[in-house]
């Protein structure tokens, strides 16, 4: 058993994917992959996901999960192409329900579309383990961000999608439908919990003021400087940050493309009868 971590960094949308592997037993799971999306001409690439296809071949790894930390609002998820490519089973938090049901409103999916989680081929519940080879990999349910929110830690890592960012950019946001900050800060503090070393992978990173983008953080680093959610900040103290800072941020640009397509499991709009997908931008509602 050898447990092996792998960053790929999707620069458009500043997301880190990781290929998760235990490399004796050539068994992988990859964590949030992007695809790529160019947003003025409403086009769909995959190089940046071909990457990680071709870093699974090059190590004659089978792809057992496509994991997803959340349903992201800043990237399309690749989770089909890599499924298509390699095989896997796509996942994601039970939570996901949660979120199907209220972006099923905003879009007006109508009666065809469940919001039972279906279209993943499996939920995960909070204290769930499954197998990677020889590696137990762990599930720790993450709601504030979003409330699907999931983190998956193995031996002395975690991967800890939006919940939390580098030490010197804070947390994620919580005012999108299902956020809460005080849950928010609930879930980090769960994250906390675990021991000083423990490595903290980061699904985003904006390269705080100017520095070079980073990935990686420890446990014991995030409550020594986090800027947010440090030792000693209370729950009342986060909650007001939070909320004050989330009343002045911008809608992300690919909200409302993105999550279309990532409650789906990365799957695109069935084709019209002229044999064209359409994504659907409500108007006004943001």
């Amino acid at each position: 058993m050898a447990l092996e971590i792998t960053a790929f960094f999707h620069a458009p949308s500043s997301t880190y994917s990781y290929v998760l592997a235990d490399a004796s037993a050539k068994r992988a799971a990859v964590i949030d992959p992007a695809l790529d999306y160019d947003a003025a001409a409403g086009r769909t690439g995959s190089q940046s996901a071909q990457r990680i296809v071709e870093h699974l071949k090059g190590r004659g790894y089978g792809l057992d999960w496509i994991l997803e930390t959340h349903a992201h609002a800043d990237h399309l998820s690749a989770a089909q192409f890599l499924k298509q490519e390699c095989g896997g089973k796509v996942a994601i938090g039970e939570g996901i329900r949660e979120v199907q049901a209220a972006f099923k409103q905003l879009y007006n999916l109508g009666k065809d579309f469940a919001t039972d989680g279906s279209q993943f081929d499996h939920l995960f519940k909070d204290g769930e383990r499954f197998v990677l080879g020889g590696l137990s990999v762990g599930v720790m349910a993450m709601p504030g961000h979003t409330s699907d929110g999931v983190a998956y830690v193995v031996e002395d890592a975690a991967f800890v999608g939006d919940t939390l960012f580098m030490p010197d950019s804070g947390t994620a946001r919580a005012d999108f439908p299902g956020g809460d900050a005080g849950r928010l800060y609930d879930s980090i503090h769960r994250l906390l919990a675990l021991p000083e070393d423990t490595r903290l992978f980061m699904c985003h990173d904006y390269a705080a003021g100017g520095r070079e983008h980073r990935n990686q953080t420890t446990v014991g680093e995030e409550r020594a400087a986090n800027i947010h959610v440090k030792d000693g900040v209370s729950r009342e103290d986060y909650v007001k940050v939070r909320q004050g800072r989330d009343a002045a941020l911008p809608v992300p640009a690919l909200l409302l493309p993105a999550i279309q397509v990532n409650i789906r499991a990365g799957r695109m709009p069935e084709p019209e009868a002229n044999g064209t997908a359409y994504l659907k931008i409500p108007l006004d509602k943001f």
